[in-house]
């Protein structure tokens, strides 16, 4: 383990995922090793001719290789391990082989500094390694980070993923220095908020109360607990905004298939909201077991 699976970003990327996640693997004191992913569509002449498209094919990757290294070189990382991979639908790889050969972190830049693209999201609900998805924005510079919990769950397994949660939040902390956040948020609908049908004030200081033997166990400041009441996307989103977090640290039970469609996943509707890095914790078994 301790290893990070950097995925080389591409030239129109607006964030450097290579020079930052060198960066966090040694801060992290973890081992890291680049993937370079390439694909093209062939037309014409090409697509009919299995030696053309092998020529056109090794020129790409070889093309990329070399822009890749020249990059590794500025940083001064030249023995950093490099794969070149060839791969229409990069997450089915990047899961596959990050599991298979015990990586523990992977790192990749988002494409668009305003929203996912569907490679994101397929490996968000797919990885089975903590996901770290980087994008610069500029709101986001203060040194803090910010993980979301769900302080009143019953169900053993979002319990097990708090505790992961929590783990990796203290550990990044750590590594870079940064003044750790918590938060939960009380789901209350807008409606009922507009409506003035509750109070939300007293909801919240009830919270605290009830949930003080959980909060003492994650060790923290007082005053780096937030509990507000509302709607997750929304609060996060707004609690990130103000403490201008680097990074927001959040669990996935990865729903799919019908169930995913009709329950949905608060994890994604939180994560489409977020404007800044963002560290996914799978529910997967390989993170839980060491807790149960």
């Amino acid at each position: 383990m301790d290893k990070v699976f950097i995925i080389a970003q591409m030239e129109q990327a607006h964030t450097d995922a290579v020079a930052s996640g060198l960066q966090l693997a040694k801060q992290l004191n973890k081992t890291a090793e680049v993937f370079a992913y390439t694909y093209a569509y062939f037309s014409g002449a090409e697509s009919y001719n299995p030696r053309l498209v092998s020529v056109a094919q090794k020129q790409l990757m070889d093309q990329r290789q070399t822009d890749l290294k020249q990059h590794l070189a500025a940083l001064n990382d030249e023995d950093v391990p490099v794969h070149m991979v060839w791969s229409k639908y990069l997450f089915e790889h990047a899961c596959h082989h990050s599991i298979r050969h015990g990586f523990d972190l992977m790192v990749k830049a988002v494409h668009h500094a305003d929203h996912y693209l569907p490679t994101d999201w397929q490996l968000i609900r797919h990885t089975r390694i903590p996901l770290l998805l980087l994008t610069d924005n500029p709101l986001h510079k203060s040194n803090t980070i910010l993980m979301a919990v769900d302080l009143a769950t019953h169900d053993p397994i979002k319990q097990q993923l708090n505790s992961v949660v929590a783990a990796y939040g203290k550990q990044l902390a750590k590594a870079t220095g940064a003044q750790l956040h918590l938060a939960y948020i009380l789901r209350v609908p807008k409606v009922l908020r507009d409506m003035d049908l509750l109070d939300c004030d007293a909801l919240v200081k009830k919270a605290y109360k009830d949930h003080q033997k959980q909060i003492a166990k994650f060790n923290m400041d007082p005053g780096s607990v937030h509990i507000i009441a509302g709607e997750p996307e929304l609060c996060l989103y707004e609690l990130a905004c103000r403490l201008k977090s680097q990074y927001f640290v959040i669990g996935a039970r990865q729903r799919q298939g019908v169930l995913g469609h009709i329950i949905g996943n608060t994890a994604e509707s939180v994560l489409g909201r977020m404007r800044t890095n963002v560290l996914i914790i799978p529910a997967d078994d390989q993170l839980l077991a060491p807790l149960t």
